[in-house]
């Protein structure tokens, strides 16, 4: 395989993906490890340190009621929910503080009510403050015009399709990402189950390990296994920077005395965003073992960038991150390969596009609703098993060839067995009832029996340091929860990719003691490689008036590196 600059990374553009999808990729790490790969926000509510902001507050029934002669009646719900997707919150007055919306259910109207202090955006359908939203004199979201896909008798030629205004248009231009259609209707029916050139369903003939893997419903254990002859496997990953304000509490939970049943230290994946991220210890955690991913370059706040960012901007802000990661942490073996959207805001194809023509094996930010059984993760060349969820409704339509490690929600009810449904969470730190230590133990443990006594797909743990530090009592529950955990036999801590590598060659329990993909980083090797790294004082024109530190054990850049210029050398504006 030609081996690839780091600089070839960033500008590497649009490869042959079908010519991908037929080869075997290899990826040297620390030895052998052979990836064989054939292969919308989610209202996030860890946003400045704010349990309600971005978030879906609790929904409860809702009846419209009109006055007529006859008094009180049921109004025309039908009416109002014609043809209105069920996910939508709406208005039925622009009177009152803004805080109220429904939407459609088969039962009737849901009602919605955000906390006080907060309004509810109908633009981006999330609660947010009240000073910052500006829609509060819409009803609901503009119609968009559609394209008749479903017709009794054929309304084009065969190879076309009708748009809204009866224009007939090549199939293969829908959904491409620009107009074609006069009324531009073939790019406003491009979701999961309506983007006429969507990836085809699960065919298990078809989709074979160790390059593929799906099923109907997510649930399938890979290899056939019993779920008694599955390990239980547990993936910790954490978002954002990575410096002296988190370091400590790595360092707590990955001690280096923690060991899984196969005699390896337990390992988590960082997906890590560049500002303020000291990358000697990003270097060091990549020495000890642990997964390094990219959570992005800019972390920009604005969840619509992340929603309709183009190709060019997944990639200026994923290889350009992971660029960063590698000169600056010195990590040189190819082990980058996993990536987080912001907000878990996923790009659509743009996104997945990028992702395939760069070599990025897996992508984490697709969130699947609680559900009686969890799903594992699967690759995307076939349909995904299950309904976009959150993610502004951006999830990838077309076939592509990476791995979505699914981030199932969590079941936050304090008691299972008698409280009243919850909708679950993805982030650990978005299950905002979960007030104090004791209440956090009881959600691993009744989440973990989740996974455990049903088809043992992988538990995702996912964390804002900072939720993990706001209470040491968090901490100490999280720690007891490990020990407790690492007392079994048939449990273990690991990273994504080798979640991964399980999945590709699966294996029963009394096997896996020599599971060789498991034991390639299976002892820590050398020492940090500088004591004290080099505090580099920059500046950038990207970030004017801005002078921020940049912790390396390489050499200071000139510049601090940044979306233009992920490298510090510096760029030229013509």
């Amino acid at each position: 395989m030609a081996v690839i600059s780091k600089e070839a990374h960033i500008i590497q553009r649009h490869l042959n993906v079908k010519f991908m999808q037929k080869q075997f990729i290899e990826i040297s790490l620390a030895g052998r490890l052979q990836l064989i790969l054939k292969s919308q926000y989610q209202f996030s509510t860890h946003f400045n340190d704010c349990p309600h902001l971005h978030s879906i507050p609790a929904e409860a029934d809702f009846r419209v009621k009109r006055q007529d002669d006859d008094g009180d009646q049921e109004d025309n719900i039908e009416e109002l929910c014609k043809d209105r997707p069920a996910d939508e919150y709406f208005r039925l007055s622009t009177d009152g503080d803004c805080r109220e919306v429904v939407r459609c259910t088969r039962s009737g109207l849901k009602q919605i009510t955000c906390p006080s202090g907060l309004a509810f955006d109908i633009e981006k359908q999330t609660c947010d403050w009240k000073a910052k939203v500006t829609t509060c004199d819409k009803k609901e979201k503009p119609r968009k015009v559609l394209p008749i896909l479903k017709t009794d008798e054929p309304i084009c030629p065969e190879g076309k399709l009708s748009c809204g205004n009866g224009e007939c248009v090549d199939k293969e231009l829908f959904c491409n990402g620009k107009p074609d259609c006069k009324d531009e209707s073939d790019e406003n029916a491009c979701t999961v189950e309506l983007d006429p050139n969507r990836a085809p369903d699960c065919d298990t003939t078809q989709c074979v390990l160790p390059d593929c893997f799906c099923s109907a419903d997510g649930t399938r254990i890979p290899g056939n296994i019993e779920p008694q002859q599955v390990p239980q496997m547990i993936t910790i990953t954490f978002n954002g920077a990575i410096n002296v304000d988190n370091i400590d509490l790595y360092e707590d939970i990955f001690n280096g005395q923690r060991q899984n049943p196969n005699g390896c230290q337990i390992r988590g994946t960082y997906f890590v965003s560049h500002k303020y991220t000291n990358y000697s210890a990003v270097q060091d955690l990549h020495r000890k073992g642990h997964e390094i991913s990219v959570f992005s370059l800019t972390h920009k706040d604005d969840p619509n960038y992340w929603t309709q960012g183009t190709y060019d901007d997944w990639l200026a802000e994923m290889a350009g991150a992971r660029l960063i990661i590698e000169r600056f942490a010195n990590i040189t073996d190819g082990s980058i390969i996993g990536v987080r959207a912001p907000y878990l805001r996923v790009g659509g194809n743009k996104q997945f596009e990028m992702m395939a023509d760069q070599f990025f094996v897996y992508d984490a930010s697709i969130t699947a609703s609680l559900g009686r059984v969890p799903i594992w993760p699967y690759t995307l060349y076939f349909r995904m098993p299950h309904k976009c969820n959150g993610n502004a409704h951006n999830c990838p339509s077309r076939s592509h060839p990476v791995w979505e490690m699914v981030m199932n929600e969590l079941d936050r009810r304090d008691d299972p067995t008698f409280d009243e449904s919850l909708p679950g969470c993805h982030m650990v730190d978005s299950c905002s009832n979960i007030q104090s230590g004791e209440q956090f133990g009881r959600l691993l443990r009744h989440n973990f029996n989740r996974h455990y006594n049903t088809n043992r797909a992988p538990l995702g743990l996912h964390f804002h340091a900072s939720w993990l530090k706001s209470k040491k009592e968090y901490r100490e529950e999280l720690i007891k929860f490990i020990e407790e955990m690492l007392g079994r036999n048939d449990v273990f801590f690991v990273t994504m990719l080798q979640v991964i590598q399980w999945m590709q060659n699966p294996t029963e329990l009394n096997a896996l003691r020599d599971f060789q993909e498991w034991k390639e980083k299976c002892d820590v090797k050398g020492q940090p490689y500088c004591s004290l790294p080099n505090a580099c004082p920059l500046t950038t024109r990207e970030l004017p008036g801005e002078t921020l530190r940049l912790f390396t054990c390489m050499e200071c850049p000139n510049n601090y590196p940044w979306i233009l210029d992920p490298t510090g050398d510096g760029f030229s504006t013509k």
